[in-house]
């Protein structure tokens, strides 16, 4: 697959209806851009495209941080509302140590509730003592380093591990 420039400018702006609104090099205007994480979990400020509504790469961004200040903003925010990763910082308590299993956990988000079909929903990450989470509901819950972890929150886990 071909990569849209990496040098050039473009601008982003929000339409009446929220949408971001990409205007490349040449003028056109592109509505209903979406902006994707090449590398969410191991390198989310990094490898960013834009795609238009019809899933065509416009722009590709090696780093947000080499945005001015308006077009990272939006990105940002576009990206904050795409993407939903509750990181759950305690296992409050888990129904049964056998799956199906409900457990009760504090996230950054809130105390919530998650179901866990099968100990094969629970993935190991690159980034050391990093876990993906399943919930049977289709919502991925992340643990950033289980090391981190309370003692009564990484004893509960460790027996589904």
């Amino acid at each position: 697959m071909s990569r849209a420039p990496i040098t050039g400018s473009f601008s982003l702006t929000r339409n009446l209806m929220g949408q971001l609104v990409f205007v490349g090099a040449d003028g056109t205007a592109h509505e209903g851009v979406t902006p994707v994480r090449a590398f969410a979990l191991t390198a989310p400020d990094a490898g960013i495209s834009l795609m238009s509504s019809e899933s065509k790469e416009l722009q590709w961004i090696d780093s947000l941080d080499s945005l001015p200040e308006n077009e990272r903003h939006l990105i940002t925010e576009a990206l904050a509302q795409h993407e939903f990763m509750p990181i759950i910082r305690r296992i409050l308590s888990v129904s049964s140590f056998a799956t199906p299993s409900t457990w009760q956990v504090e996230t950054d988000r809130g105390a919530t509730a998650l179901i866990l079909k099968s100990e094969d929903d629970i993935r190991r990450l690159k980034s050391p003592g990093g876990l993906l989470i399943a919930d049977g509901n289709g919502l991925h819950f992340m643990i950033r380093d289980r090391r981190d972890l309370d003692a009564h929150s990484q004893r509960i886990l460790k027996r589904f591990l």
